[in-house]
């Protein structure tokens, strides 16, 4: 009889919307399809995973998606985790959301104790490269957590991509630009769309519903689709993460915000704005300018100017007709320059991979 897997458990708390259940479903998938772990997902709001997921049923307090066992967060208040071996071998407590008390005790009377890990946010910041893999006793039970930052160099976890994922060839900019919007309400999306209305060549927008479609409502009387110029916005429906996946390789230039499908832009390697999460005292905007820094590396001014110009203005809110018209002007250089940072980041291991292989060492 073949040794059975180990069983993973993993945390997840919705924050932001798709981003949070975005990272935690791919690795998920991931871990089950591809490294044959046995894996429970626990979700405090499964109507987020839904869109993600369309077989999800938000309605049902356990089920079975892609091999993963998908759980509602709130009924593992109600399980007796007191008997050992009930709580997993591999536990995940995605970006800090903290374990219900009973099972935080049940990992503890477990006769060999978990692999506890806290997956952090991602970011391109110096100083997660000394900190992954950092441990942290409890300070009263005999558990041990350990911090996994993902990242974009080897001393990182790295990134989510499962395998087989398909680049999209590079091209230069199309006679029709087409592109994505997945943004935040704070994005200066009105200057954007002016920009878009004095385009000088036709321009096809796709806005999802939610914060970005609204956004564009609060500017544009209608429900759309609008005709701006030789440019039209056009409402799409949400996309499940596969489906999302292929319009980004489709796009020659994509919006996007957060976490997952800003990691996902980059894997479509075609050029990209990103929007990152807003926190207190703009605390956000030092993790954007390390972002920016590293990715801007090997690319050549006045191009990495451009693409700079527009990230900034983007996240704070600023006119960003020029630095629109400024980043297409240096289209071309953007572009084998996301297509040249795709095919870098494929080098390196994957998220799913670095982590099972870190549990295999605490063993």
């Amino acid at each position: 009889m073949p040794p059975m897997q180990p069983h993973w458990d993993i945390f997840c708390r919705v924050v932001d919307n798709y981003g949070d259940i975005g990272v935690c479903w791919r690795l998920a998938r991931q871990l089950a399809a591809e490294h044959g772990r046995r894996v429970r997902l626990w979700v405090d709001d499964l109507s987020s995973l839904q869109p993600l997921c369309p077989a999800c049923d938000p309605a049902l307090p356990a089920q079975a998606l892609a091999g993963v066992e998908v759980r509602r967060w709130a009924d593992a208040a109600t399980v007796d985790w007191s008997g050992a071996g009930k709580a997993a071998d591999v536990v995940i407590e995605a970006f800090a959301c903290e374990l219900p008390p009973a099972y935080l005790a049940g990992m503890a009377l477990r006769p060999v104790r978990p692999v506890w890990l806290n997956l952090e946010y991602l970011s391109a910041e110096a100083w997660v490269d000394s900190c992954h893999g950092m441990a942290s006793p409890h300070p009263s039970l005999p558990l041990t957590k350990y911090f996994v930052f993902p990242g974009f160099s080897p001393s990182t976890a790295g990134l989510p991509r499962e395998a087989g994922l398909p680049a999209a060839p590079l091209a230069p900019l199309p006679a029709i630009l087409e592109i994505s919007l997945f943004c935040y309400a704070t994005a200066p999306v009105a200057s954007l769309l002016d920009a878009f209305a004095a385009a000088p060549r036709p321009l096809r927008c796709l806005v999802p519903p939610g914060q970005p479609l609204a956004t564009v409502r609060a500017c544009l009387s209608g429900d759309g689709p609008w005709q701006l110029g030789l440019a039209r916005v056009e409402p799409i429906p949400f996309l499940a993460q596969d489906d999302y996946d292929a319009l980004l390789r489709r796009c020659a230039i994509n919006f996007v915000r957060g976490e997952d499908s800003f990691v996902r832009a980059q894997w479509a390697g075609r050029p990209f704005v990103w929007q990152i999460y807003r926190q207190d005292g703009d605390a956000h905007l030092g993790k954007l300018d390390a972002f920016v820094d590293r990715y801007c590396a090997d690319l050549a001014e006045p191009a990495a100017r451009a693409l700079r110009q527009l990230f900034l203005a983007w996240n704070t809110g600023a006119d960003c007709t020029a630095a629109w018209a400024d980043f297409l002007g240096h289209y071309d250089a953007i572009a084998h320059h996301a297509a040249s940072w795709n095919a870098a980041l494929r080098t390196q291991p994957d998220l799913a991979t670095n982590l099972v292989k870190f549990c295999a060492a605490q063993v």
